[in-house]
């Protein structure tokens, strides 16, 4: 008897509960195409990130969940307590291994994200033993070398050697989804990806609609001050985000004796040296993770929502805090590449100023210039909110996957990847 229903399978190795980075894509991505009929079947791993340690709770060997009509395997895989490049590169390998030497079914799709580049590479080769015939998408989040040439992590060896890999792996999919027109045409001319193999499918706000509240009461349940201009930099903080560069703006606030207060919101492999940096900072406080709900009562509080990015940091990704600032309608500072696409993305959208990475004293001019200026600061969070509503919308994202997904399926895609 014929399935009812196609079914896709997602490998991936971030997935909520996890809050940050690529997890809320994937998980919103895989709960959207399930909403449209698909069976969906996830394989990743134990939430772990962006703390690098296992979430309360969880670590089984493998453990089955059902959430939103997706069903969910978790593999247990090595998690370093501290990750280098290195450690890293093992981490994404034993996923990739757990994911090739589990029962992948009978999937009319797979869908691969990256990263993990490693583990999207073992999952290829499995597929083209396995299920030679079923379409092998490849979602893009971040471009893998050029993050390790951009932030600095690797030699020119390995990054020319990562660079030809991932090429191997995105001209071996049927398919190459990107979440942005600039990161399509670097995968068009880095890796001679025909551009009929690509497909832009942008990211989207998944933090809740925001609500009118009052400000006054959340930042007392904060703990923030009534008498200071608070910075809110909210997310990972790894070596990409190069979050001494605000210590220095928030020790320089100190020294001028400016009411403005620096935050630093959530975990990552960088948080215990930042806050060795800021022993006797008094303008600069770190915060755990919030709930969802609470999240997004602080990213409308905070009177300037922080992008800050390593110097170097240009094409490598787009920051997915940026489609949560411009949810709450806040002005975006962000220091980083005035040519990057960070900056261009907030410039498009009309939603807040770039300054250069690593300065931190433009940073904090940046801040001064926004506070001393409520009116340009509220228009400039009204239009990142209405950039959010016209471009960033979950609904669109989805019809756009599903649209895509039935293409593959049904043999529309005339331009099938070559197998390894």
């Amino acid at each position: 008897m014929p399935r009812q229903s196609p079914q896709a399978l997602v490998l991936g190795i971030n997935y909520p509960p996890e809050h940050t980075g690529i997890s809320p894509y994937t998980g919103g991505m895989a709960r959207g195409i399930a909403g449209h009929g698909y069976e969906v079947r996830v394989l990743t791993a134990h939430p772990h990130y962006p703390e690098w340690k296992l979430r309360s709770g969880y670590g089984q060997w493998t453990r089955h969940d059902s959430e939103d009509g997706v069903s969910i395997t978790r593999l247990r895989h090595y998690i370093p307590a501290r990750p280098s490049a290195t450690r890293r590169a093992i981490s994404e390998i034993s996923f990739g291994l757990r994911q090739a030497f589990h029962r992948w079914g009978r999937p009319d799709v797979i869908i691969a994200v990256s990263p993990a580049l490693l583990s999207t590479a073992i999952a290829r080769f499995r597929a083209a033993i396995t299920h030679r015939r079923v379409p092998f998408i490849v979602w893009v989040q971040d471009l893998y070398s050029l993050g390790l040439s951009e932030t600095g992590q690797a030699s020119g060896l390995t990054v020319r050697a990562m660079l030809r890999f991932e090429g191997w792996v995105l001209r071996h999919a049927t398919r190459v989804i990107v979440i942005h027109e600039r990161f399509a045409s670097r995968v068009e001319h880095d890796f001679k990806i025909p551009k009929e193999r690509i497909t832009v499918v942008r990211n989207w706000s998944h933090v809740p609609a925001p609500r009118e509240i009052d400000r006054d009461t959340v930042r007392h349940e904060l703990g923030w001050s009534g008498h200071e201009w608070i910075v809110l930099h909210a997310g990972n903080m790894g070596v990409k985000q190069g979050l001494a560069n605000v210590i220095d703006a928030a020790r320089l606030a100190q020294l001028d004796g400016v009411p403005i207060h620096f935050v630093l919101l959530g975990e990552g492999s960088e948080r215990m040296h930042l806050e060795n940096l800021a022993d006797g900072v008094s303008t600069v406080t770190f915060m755990d993770p919030l709930e969802a709900d609470q999240f997004s009562k602080a990213l409308q509080t905070a009177d300037v929502l922080l992008v800050n990015e390593k110097q170097g940091v240009a094409e490598m990704a787009v920051p997915s805090k940026l489609t949560s600032y411009f949810a709450a309608g806040r002005p975006v500072l962000a220091a980083t590449d005035p040519a990057g696409i960070t900056a261009e993305e907030i410039l498009r959208a009309r939603a807040g100023i770039v300054v250069p990475a690593g300065n931190p004293r433009s940073l904090l001019e940046a801040v001064l210039k926004l506070t001393s200026n409520p009116d340009a600061a509220e228009a400039l969070g009204r239009n990142g909110r209405a950039f959010r509503d016209s471009v960033l919308t979950e609904s669109v994202a989805i019809d756009a996957f599903v649209e895509l997904l039935s293409d593959v399926i049904d043999g529309d895609d005339n331009h099938p990847a070559p197998r390894p």
